[in-house]
């Protein structure tokens, strides 16, 4: 399940156009690219939860399946009211606004052999106290946010990918958050949470300057430093320098368009530098 209901504000103004898990990352939306992430590791029933712009999804096609909820239930509430479309047995859970490579096998193999409540996709160790999400020789969970249940040897970053149990799901609320409603009364409890330092890189595009950072981190790993959709149009006296331009978007004018993402079907005019360009043509600039 990919969470994709949140209003995004910190991401304002891109989101008062459209939901986060739709902004253009380099050639695709960064909900394209989660779901190309998800069924890259065998899973073809996906399904997100959507309450802002619900209508956006439609217009997407993604071959998923969606519920949208009338009010916000957060992350816990999200995952149990959307329990028919899941469907029975553990369940990945995905936030819809980071991109994390994680290593699948890893990832599975730690859960299923652990069998624990919920296993945590984390980056790789570092020192007790310094990363989100802290634990013991054993991997399992001894703390999280404000609380403490053991010793703690390492850390690491939780990177908002997970694997739910079914006992974890059975105990779901019908509102409320995961980590502040649901994993740590199972600590408190004694329920065992693990993690699995299986992600070599993940980025979030919680804001306009880390959105902006993502697109062009794209294209560091592009052979061509421009992406350009091919019926996007470019006036001859523009010159493109580490910009994304989208489809069917068009540049009037004459100059340098220099580190620029310009969404699908936006129109505006060179130069720009530093600047996301949104459908209704608003410029938004980042430093």
């Amino acid at each position: 399940m990919v969470l994709a209901a949140g209003y995004g504000t910190r991401l304002r103004p891109l989101t008062e156009e459209l939901p986060k898990p739709l902004v253009p990352l380099g050639d695709r939306s960064v909900l394209e690219h989660i779901v190309d992430r998800i069924r890259a590791c065998g899973i073809e029933r996906i399904v997100i939860n959507t309450h802002h712009l619900p209508e956006r999804y439609d217009e997407a096609k993604l071959g998923v399946r969606k519920v949208v909820e009338s009010t916000i239930r957060g992350t816990a509430g999200g995952v149990a009211g959307a329990a028919a479309e899941i469907g029975p047995g553990a369940v990945l859970v995905y936030n819809g606004d980071i991109l994390a490579d994680v290593d699948w096998r890893r990832f599975g193999d730690a859960h299923r052999d652990a069998s624990p409540f919920a296993t945590l996709a984390v980056t790789a160790r570092r020192g007790p106290g310094e990363g989100t999400v802290g634990m013991n020789a054993d991997n399992a969970v001894v703390r999280l946010r404000n609380g403490r249940f053991g010793e703690e040897v390492w850390s690491a970053d939780f990177v908002g990918v997970q694997l739910l149990s079914e006992g974890a799901r059975a105990v779901l609320p019908t509102d409320g958050c995961l980590v502040g409603d649901v994993y740590l009364h199972a600590l408190a409890r004694g329920a065992r949470l693990i993690v699995s330092p299986c992600v070599s890189g993940f980025v979030d595009i919680g804001t306009p300057q880390a959105y902006h950072a993502s697109n062009m981190g794209w294209l560091d790993g592009r052979p061509e430093e421009v992406f350009c959709a091919n019926d996007a149009q470019v006036a001859p006296g523009v010159s493109l320098v580490k910009s994304v331009v989208g489809a069917g978007a068009v540049v009037h004018g004459r100059g340098t368009v220099d580190h620029c993402v310009i969404w699908p079907g936006a129109r505006t005019s060179a130069p720009l530098c530093n600047t996301i360009v949104l459908r209704s043509g608003k410029c938004v600039a980042v430093n």
